[in-house]
């Protein structure tokens, strides 16, 4: 497996490994949104965070990997906790998708009504809500997109963390 791995993605690759899956994910997510109009609610948008993260570091990780290595190992590794932290965020949210527990209580999807003016006032200042966290739009084979997210999060943090294990090895 070692060899396997070390072959297909040695540690020069991992970056734009890292980078690549984290602009797919983050055009998904906005393909979703933008194309097929599924608005995104409050912890939607917080599973994107990490793959920001991850986007940047990995982006800089492959600019500096053929002057240092090292350092580029390293915000590689800083990535991949990101992404793993994302995978955190997304099961957290698939379980409020499957009533496992409940969600934040700004995510309930409804304003608040209120016969009080200055709550009316931030209402209106706040703008729209965002749809319910625990109502998933979307499903595939019974997984919802935050079940799918959790999922590629794990998978790839637990490929990163394989493929460096195999650099430190073989350093």
């Amino acid at each position: 497996m070692n060899a396997l791995l070390a072959k297909y993605l040695p540690p020069k690759r991992l970056p734009t490994v890292i980078a690549g899956a984290s602009a797919a994910m983050l055009a998904a997510a906005n393909t979703f949104e933008h194309v097929f109009g599924y608005v995104p609610c409050q912890l939607c948008l917080y599973q994107r965070l990490p793959w920001w993260v991850a986007l940047g570091l990995g982006c800089l990780a492959a600019l500096v990997i053929k002057t240092r290595p090292t350092l580029a190992l390293l915000i590689s590794i800083t990535a991949l906790i990101a992404i793993a932290v994302g995978a955190g965020i997304a099961g957290y949210h698939a379980g409020v998708e499957y009533q496992f527990w409940a969600g934040p209580s700004g995510c309930s999807g409804t304003a608040s009504l209120s016969g009080d003016l200055s709550a009316a006032l931030s209402n209106v200042s706040d703008g729209p809500t965002g749809p319910s966290c625990d109502e998933a739009p979307w499903t595939l084979f019974g997984i919802s997109m935050a079940g799918y997210n959790f999922l590629i999060s794990l998978g790839l943090a637990a490929l990163g963390a394989l493929a460096i294990r195999a650099a430190m090895r073989k350093a």
